[in-house]
C-alpha cells in the first residue's frame, strides 16, 4: 500500500532517542525515511529499476554514504567549495552498510538497486554510520524491493571491563574495542571490529551482547514495515533453466572435477579452458543466444563440485586438510633504500609491504564529519591486475583497495608506539604481487615484518588469517586459510588479525543470511591457533622483534618541549627564525600548539644542534653555560655575539681574551664564530658573555700558557678556532 501520510516512530537505543520519520521527504524514492538518533540526522532512500539492464549477469547493488560538511557546520576546503569524491571514511561506511544487506537480496535478481544515506546533521555521541545502517534497513524494508530483511546494526565497546552499546565520544576514547555488529532477527549478519588485543572470549561475548540489542531493534523496524511498508514486487528470475543446468552438469561434471583438482591456480585455469570450449561446442546450438547462461551453468557446476567435496568428503581443492594452512614464507630487506620492507607469501598469495618514516608534519589531514583531524599511521593497499594474471589499466584505488588498506591499518594501530615513544609519521604500502585468497591478511603479516625491519618499536607482532564456511541446512563446516576458489564458492570469509595476546581486528563477509553463535565461536578458535602458528613458526625466525636502530636512509627524529608562549620567538617574524634554523641544520622542524617540537634530520648531530638552538631561543640561557656564537657587531667597548636567532648578548672588551685587548678589532671580526660563557644579566636584564672564561674552561688557556700573538688570536677567521666539547 502506497503511503502518503507523515508517520513518526520512536524508541530508545543505548538511552538515546531514536526517531524515524516516514512520508515527509523523498517520496518518489522506492522507500525513504529521515532517521534521527540523538541529534544525528540521516536521510536514507532505496530505489529499484523497473527492469534489468541487458547483459547484466550479477546483482547490481550500489550503496552510497554521503557526507555533507554542513552537517558539522563546515564549508568544504576545495576550490569550488563543494563536496568532492567520497572520503575514505565515507567509502568504508558504505562498505559496512553493503555487507549485511547484500546477502538478503534474491540471488537471481538483476534489477539495479540504489541505496543512498545522506548525513545531514552529526551529533558526535551518535555515530552517523550506525544511524545510516538502521535508516537504510528501514528504507529497503518499507519499499517494494524484494528483500529478506530487516537488519539492525549497533556498535559495542568495552569500557572499564563493561560492554557498552553505541559508546559516546568520551567512551570511545577509552574503549578497548570498537565492534560493529549487524543482525537479522536470529542470525549475526556482519562483524567489523577493531580492538586492543582483546581475547576470544571477550570478543565473542561482546558480539553476542550486541546481537541481543539488534534483535530488539529488528522488532521495532518490523512494526514500521507492517504499518507502512509497500507490497514487494515480482521480478524476472535470472537463474538458468533447470533443464539446461542439469544437461550441462551431466555432460561436464567429470571434466570439471579433474580440472579443479590442483593446488595451482594457473593450472586450474588452463584446464578449465578446454572444458568451456567443449561445452559451448555442444550446447551453443541447443540453446542459441544463451552463451551467458551456459557460462553461468558452468560456474554453478564448479560451485557444486567444490561444496560437495568439502561437505561430503572433507576434501579441499588443493588437497590440504580442513585446518591446514598453505605453504608460508616470510622475508625482510628486499629493497635497498627504503626504510623497511617485508614480504609474506601464503600459497599463491604474495604481498610486499614497504614502510616509510617521516616527520609529524607528514601526518594525513582529514576533512570529515568526526573529531579526528589527522592521522600519523597511514596504510595503503594496491591490487594491480597482474596479481591475478589479468591486464587492466590502473585507475587509482577503488572501494576494495580502500577497504583492505583500512583493515590492515586497523589491525596494526593497537601495537604502534605512541608519539612520545616514536615521534614519526608512519606510512606502509602493501603491494599485492600475487592473489589467490586473503591478500588483506597477507598484508597484515607483511606489514608487521616491514615495520619491525624499519625499527618501529611495535608492542607485539601481528598476524592475520581467514576462516571459510560451507553451510547446507543445519550442517556447516569451517576451514582455515581459504584460497580464492573457496572464497568464491563458499559462504563466508571471516578475517581475524591479532597478536598472541588477543584480537586487533575482524572483518566478516557473508554470502548467506547470517551466522549462528556456534559458527562464530569455532571461527574465532580456529583463527587464533592459525595466527599463533604463523607468528611463532614463520615470522619469528625471520625477525622476532623490532630492530634497535633505524635505517641509515630514515630521518632521525629528536623532540623537545617549549613554553607555548615562546613559540612565536622560535618561529620569528614571517617564519624567518625557524627557516634559518632549518637551513643551517638541514632539518625540518614542526611545532605543535602545546609546545611539542619535532625535529627531523638525516644527520642526528645536526638534529641535536637544531634542538639546542630551539631550546636556547625558548629558554633563558643558563648562567655558566658555554655556547658557540657568531659575532654580529663590534663596538669600541666590546662585541655583540648571537648564540641563537634572537638571543644576542655583549662580550665586554675585558672579557674578549685571556690576554689584555687594546682594540676589539685586534681580537674578533664580524662573522667570527667564538665560544662564550654566560655571565649574570645586567640590571636591565640583558645577556652578558665572557669569551675569556670560556677559553679558560674549555681550552685551559691562561696568559702564561697561551703562545698565540694577541693580534692573531681570532675566532673562525684567525689562526685558532675553539673546537672542544661545549653546549653549542
Amino acid at each position: 500500500m502506497f503511503f502518503e501520510a507523515f508517520k513518526k516512530y520512536e524508541t530508545e537505543i543505548a538511552g538515546r532517542p531514536f526517531v524515524v520519520e516516514v512520508g515527509k521527504m523523498a517520496q518518489l524514492a522506492g522507500g525513504s525515511c529521515l532517521v534521527r538518533y540523538g541529534e544525528t540526522n540521516v536521510l536514507c532512500t532505496a530505489t529499484m529499476a523497473d527492469k534489468p539492464r541487458d547483459g547484466v549477469d550479477f546483482f547490481p547493488l550500489s550503496v552510497d554514504y554521503e557526507e555533507k560538511l554542513y552537517s558539522v557546520g563546515r564549508i568544504p576546503g576545495s576550490f569550488q567549495r563543494r563536496e568532492g569524491r567520497a572520503s575514505e571514511k565515507a567509502t568504508l561506511a558504505s562498505r559496512v552498510i553493503d555487507r549485511p544487506i547484500r546477502p538478503l537480496f534474491p540471488k537471481d535478481m538483476r534489477n539495479d538497486v540504489g541505496v543512498v544515506a545522506t548525513v545531514m546533521s552529526v551529533d558526535p555521541d551518535c555515530e552517523p554510520g550506525i544511524t545510516a545502517m538502521l535508516g537504510v534497513s528501514i528504507a529497503i524494508s518499507i519499499s517494494e524491493i524484494p528483500w529478506d530483511g530487516p537488519i539492525s546494526g549497533v556498535v559495542v565497546g568495552l569500557v572499564d571491563g563493561e560492554y557498552v552499546i553505541n559508546p559516546t565520544l568520551e567512551q570511545r576514547a577509552k574503549s578497548d574495542m570498537y565492534v560493529t555488529v549487524a543482525s537479522t532477527s536470529d542470525l549475526v549478519a556482519m562483524i567489523e571490529a577493531g580492538a586492543n588485543e582483546v581475547s576470544n572470549d571477550d570478543m565473542y561475548e561482546g558480539i553476542m551482547f550486541a546481537h541481543k540489542e539488534n534483535q530488539k531493534i529488528v522488532e521495532f523496524i518490523n512494526k514500521i514495515k507492517e504499518e507502512c511498508g509497500k507490497a514487494k514486487v515480482d521480478f524476472p528470475s535470472n537463474d538458468p533453466d533447470p533443464e539446461m543446468y542439469e544437461a550441462i552438469k551431466d555432460f561436464a561434471i567429470e571434466d570439471i572435477r579433474l580440472a579443479l583438482d590442483t593446488d595451482d591456480k594457473r593450472i586450474r585455469d588452463e584446464r578449465l579452458k578446454p572444458v568451456y570450449e567443449k561445452v559451448h561446442e555442444k550446447f551453443d546450438e541447443v540453446y542459441p543466444e544463451m552463451e551467458v547462461k551456459i557460462d553461468e551453468c558452468l560456474y554453478k557446476v564448479q560451485k557444486y563440485v567444490v561444496r560437495r567435496w568439502l561437505l561430503d568428503d572433507g576434501k579441499r581443492v588443493d588437497g590440504r586438510g580442513i585446518n591446514e594452512i598453505r605453504p608460508l614464507n616470510a622475508e625482510i630487506d628486499l629493497l635497498d633504500r627504503v626504510h623497511g620492507s617485508g614480504m609474506f607469501t601464503r600459497g599463491q598469495t604474495q604481498v610486499l609491504s614497504i614502510t616509510t618514516l617521516g616527520p609529524m608534519s607528514d601526518a594525513q589531514l582529514l576533512d570529515g564529519l568526526d573529531e579526528e583531524e589527522s592521522k600519523r599511521y597511514i596504510h595503503h593497499y594496491n591490487f594491480p591486475s597482474y596479481s591475478v594474471g589479468e591486464t587492466k589499466p590502473s585507475r587509482g584505488p577503488g572501494r576494495r583497495e580502500i577497504g583492505h588498506g583500512a583493515l590492515a591499518e586497523r589491525s596494526l594501530i593497537p601495537v604502534l608506539p605512541s608519539v612520545e615513544e616514536f615521534p614519526y609519521t608512519i606510512r606502509v604500502v602493501s603491494e599485492v604481487l600475487s592473489s589467490n585468497g586473503s591478500t588483506s591478511q597477507g598484508s597484515v603479516c607483511g606489514s608487521t615484518l616491514s615495520l619491525m625491519a624499519a625499527g618501529v618499536p611495535i608492542k607485539a607482532p601481528v598476524a592475520g588469517i581467514s576462516c571459510g564456511l560451507i553451510t547446507e541446512g543445519d550442517r556447516f563446516m569451517t576451514m582455515v586459510d581459504i584460497q580464492g576458489l573457496e572464497d568464491f564458492f563458499g559462504d563466508m570469509d571471516f578475517k581475524v588479525a591479532g597478536t598472541k595476546k588477543g584480537i586487533t581486528s575482524i572483518q566478516m563477509d557473508l554470502k548467506v543470511h547470517g551466522l549462528t553463535p556456534a559458527i562464530i565461536r569455532e571461527a574465532l578458535d580456529k583463527t587464533y591457533k592459525a595466527r599463533c602458528y604463523i607468528l611463532d613458526e614463520i615470522m619469528a625466525p625471520v625477525i622476532a622483534e623490532p630492530r634497535k636502530e633505524l635505517s641509515k636512509w630514515a630521518p632521525k627524529m629528536v623532540t623537545t618541549k617549549i613554553d607555548p608562549e615562546k613559540i612565536g620567538d622560535v618561529i620569528g617574524k614571517q617564519g624567518k627564525v625557524i627557516q634559518k634554523i632549518q637551513t643551517e641544520c638541514d632539518c625540518k622542524i614542526d611545532i605543535e600548539e602545546d609546545g611539542n617540537v619535532f625535529i627531523s634530520c638525516t644527520d642526528l648531530e645536526q638534529a641535536n644542534r637544531a634542538k639546542f638552538i630551539v631550546e636556547t631561543i625558548a629558554n633563558d640561557p643558563e648562567e655558566g653555560a658555554i655556547y658557540k656564537g657568531v659575532v654580529t657587531r663590534l663596538m669600541s667597548f666590546g662585541a655583540f655575539v648571537e648564540i641563537a636567532p634572537g638571543k644576542e648578548g655583549m662580550v665586554h672588551i675585558s672579557q674578549l681574551d685571556v690576554r689584555r685587548v687594546e682594540k676589539v678589532e685586534d681580537c674578533v671580526n664580524v662573522g667570527d664564530e667564538i665560544i662564550v660563557k654566560v655571565l649574570p644579566k645586567d640590571d636591565q636584564g640583558r645577556l652578558n658573555f665572557s669569551r675569556r672564561d670560556a677559553l679558560i674552561e674549555v681550552e685551559g688557556l691562561t696568559p702564561e700558557n697561551d703562545p698565540a700573538p694577541r693580534k692573531d688570536f681570532r675566532g673562525s677567521k684567525g689562526n685558532r678556532r675553539p673546537n672542544k666539547n661545549h653546549n653549542g
